[in-house]
């Protein structure tokens, strides 16, 4: 089914918003900027918020999510907000034991290694993402132009941590499982697929006028495995948002060497990490796939000239591509200075 007429995209609340434009591959008179991971940690307003409840718990919570959702557009005058979850909140409502651990990440109670391990998860009851569309639709209400962005993690990075039980330097379990039991693999990435996807799309029916799917770890892989094992799931997981137009972001931590694979998903841009400048990454995506980064985190503590001389840098080569998202190559780390982000929105906006 289209979006509903009351969509921000339907009734021209943010159709024309800088952010979709360049997604669209038009290039708006003020190059967009948002930062992934804004909402959140790096925000004492946030942490304020937070003081007695759970990762989860917050998430689960709409007043509670929506509300940190909107603290960064108040503070920085970026031109998104990303919808304040986790990636593993769909696998929670599908019945997955996980918690949030601070300072480590999602573990899970029950990893996932074995064929019957895969028989015995669940699929999404759609009832359960009841609390994700009144927070959308609650931020969305509050927004007015500015358009919301939903997110989702990607199936291999969700299966990594499944399989995992947790963060990883190098998937090892993960890809071992892969080429170990090959059937089993397509299983688990299909149900990580169909649960994301269903999680994308309640934020676009509830308002979100464009997505991004996260694929946090997939650098850990070749580029014929990703092109084998993994794009055909990451397809599947954009495939449950057919019927909805909106912009789909596709971004993968150190997957400079297969971008185009990540495109042909069913990706409208293509975020960038900080290892490849974007003039290069235009140009292996065939100059026609809009682009979105990719300032390195690492610069935001950097002397303010040499920040500032980063962020033009970024905004110079984004120039060889038909439009340009400015964001980090990475999200936001937590001891970031909050006043760094809004004077890096301050020089993008006036460049």
């Amino acid at each position: 089914m289209p979006l509903p007429v009351t969509h921000p995209l339907s009734d021209g609340r943010t159709a024309s918003s800088p952010l979709v434009r360049a997604l669209r591959g038009d290039r708006p008179e003020t190059t967009p900027v948002w930062f992934m991971r804004q909402a959140g940690r790096s925000l004492p307003e946030y942490r304020a918020l937070r003081i007695g409840t759970a990762m989860l718990e917050a998430c689960l919570d709409p007043a509670l999510a929506s509300e940190i959702t909107l603290q960064p557009v108040r503070r920085h005058g970026v031109d998104a907000a990303v919808f304040f979850s986790d990636i593993v909140v769909p696998l929670a409502l599908a019945g997955v034991e996980v918690e949030i651990v601070a300072g480590r990440g999602p573990v899970f109670a029950h990893p996932i290694r074995t064929a019957s391990d895969v028989l015995a998860l669940h699929p999404l009851d759609p009832a359960a993402l009841a609390p994700v569309r009144e927070a959308v639709g609650r931020a969305v209400a509050e927004l007015g132009g500015v358009p919301l962005l939903g997110f989702a993690g990607a199936p291999f990075t969700l299966a990594s941590y499944l399989v995992e039980g947790g963060p990883s330097r190098d998937q090892l379990r993960a890809r071992t499982l892969m080429y170990a039991d090959p059937h089993t693999w397509a299983a688990l990435l299909n149900w990580c697929a169909d649960v994301t996807g269903a999680f994308l799309r309640a934020q676009v029916e509830a308002g979100a006028s464009a997505v991004q799917l996260f694929d946090s770890w997939v650098g850990s892989l070749s580029a014929r495995d990703y092109a084998r094992r993994v794009a055909p799931h990451s397809a599947r997981a954009f495939d449950a948002l057919r019927g909805l137009d909106v912009p789909r972001i596709h971004f993968g931590l150190g997957a400079s060497e297969f971008l185009p694979a990540m495109r042909a998903v069913g990706a409208d841009a293509v975020g960038v990490d900080w290892r490849l400048p974007l003039d290069e990454a235009s140009r292996r995506l065939g100059g026609d796939t809009p682009v979105q980064g990719n300032i390195d985190p690492a610069l935001l503590a950097a002397p303010a000239p040499v920040l500032e001389a980063h962020v033009r840098d970024v905004l110079d080569r984004g120039r060889a591509a038909p439009a340009h998202v400015v964001n980090l190559g990475h999200g936001v780390p937590p001891d970031t200075d909050p006043d760094v982000l809004t004077r890096i929105v301050r020089i993008v906006h006036g460049s």
